[in-house]
């Protein structure tokens, strides 16, 4: 059962030595539904993120929000992408080679304009699993899936462009591990 509200006010939202804390994620898919190897094709091409309108106005930027005191860091993020952007997915563990797994894509300081005071942004990664018809903020957001290259265009905060070009990174330098432990892998002398 998914809530169609959205929680408001800030009686429990965290803040770091006076700075509001806020979490987001980068909604992502594949266009054919698996990460493309380099064989099958581009990841530029096959790579589809996720942009949400601001309420206040048309620009584009990622689903993010409060982190508040009784949710996890990953919790605060699918919860934002599913109030602001009406998708569900999961915080991906993303591969980095052998045994090194990172979720976060970084933290941010920056101002917000709104309330003119600093806020500390983390930015995850989030593989959508589904796409809701109906979510909290359908009435206020519009949401729109394009490349990364695109998105990194439409996009307004620069640490969210920022957090953009280090998810394709990771995700291509995952894909370059898992094809070059593909070639490692020698033939079974029992087949």
């Amino acid at each position: 059962m998914v809530a169609l509200i959205s929680r408001t006010g800030r009686h429990l939202q965290r803040y770091n030595e006076g700075c509001r804390q806020v979490v987001g994620c980068i909604p992502y898919r594949y266009k054919n539904g698996k990460q493309p190897s380099s064989v099958d094709g581009d990841l530029n091409e096959e790579l589809e993120v996720l942009v949400i309108s601001s309420q206040k106005s048309q620009k584009m930027l990622f689903p993010k929000g409060g982190w508040e005191m009784d949710e996890t860091i990953e919790e605060a993020a699918s919860r934002e992408s599913l109030e602001e952007a009406g998708v569900i997915g999961s915080v991906e563990l993303i591969e980095l080679g052998w045994d090194v797994l990172q979720c976060k894509l970084g933290k941010w300081s920056f101002m917000s304009k709104r309330y003119n005071t600093f806020y500390e942004g983390y930015m995850f990664p989030l593989l959508v699993k589904e796409q809701l018809e109906f979510w909290p903020e359908k009435n206020v957001r519009g949401r729109k899936w394009m490349t990364a290259s695109k998105a990194k265009e439409v996009c307004q905060p620069l640490w969210m462009k920022e957090a953009l070009d280090r998810l394709v990174h990771r995700l291509k330098s995952s894909q370059q591990s898992e094809e070059e432990d593909e070639k490692d892998v020698a033939p079974c002398s029992l087949c």
